[in-house]
């Protein structure tokens, strides 16, 4: 970002926001700040991503400095994911952001009506 009245995101900016605000990152740092967790963990309270998403979101979030895998020395030998510190940092800038999705909702909901109208008078007319 630049100035306070120019938004301008560079290429490492965006980069790093796709890679840590993206649907599964999320999920997972809403798990791992409560507590650290295991691979399997994770797999069963996020049912919905595949074991090929989340291993590839560890590695991202964990590249990034996000989270960090640690290996308990159990038999067998298990691996669970933590939080970081930087990791921790990122909550208050993703709670202002659903803040402000869940206050702008109902002007949003408006918007996509109003847009989904006038595409299907459009396709009507044609």
């Amino acid at each position: 970002m630049d100035t306070a009245d120019e938004l301008r995101i560079d290429t490492a900016h965006r980069e790093l926001l796709d890679q840590v605000l993206d649907k599964w990152s999320l999920s997972v740092l809403n798990e791992l700040c409560e507590r650290p967790t295991r691979f399997n963990e994770l797999r069963r309270a996020i049912p919905a991503v595949t074991q090929k998403s989340l291993t590839a979101t560890l590695r991202r979030l964990e590249r990034n400095g996000v989270i960090e895998r640690h290996v308990v020395g159990t038999r067998p030998v298990a691996v669970e994911y933590r939080i970081t510190p930087l990791g921790k940092t990122l909550r208050d800038p993703v709670d202002v952001l659903l803040a402000w999705a869940a206050e702008q909702m109902p002007a949003i909901h408006r918007a996509r009506d109003a847009y989904d109208e006038r595409e299907e008078a459009e396709l009507g007319a044609r």
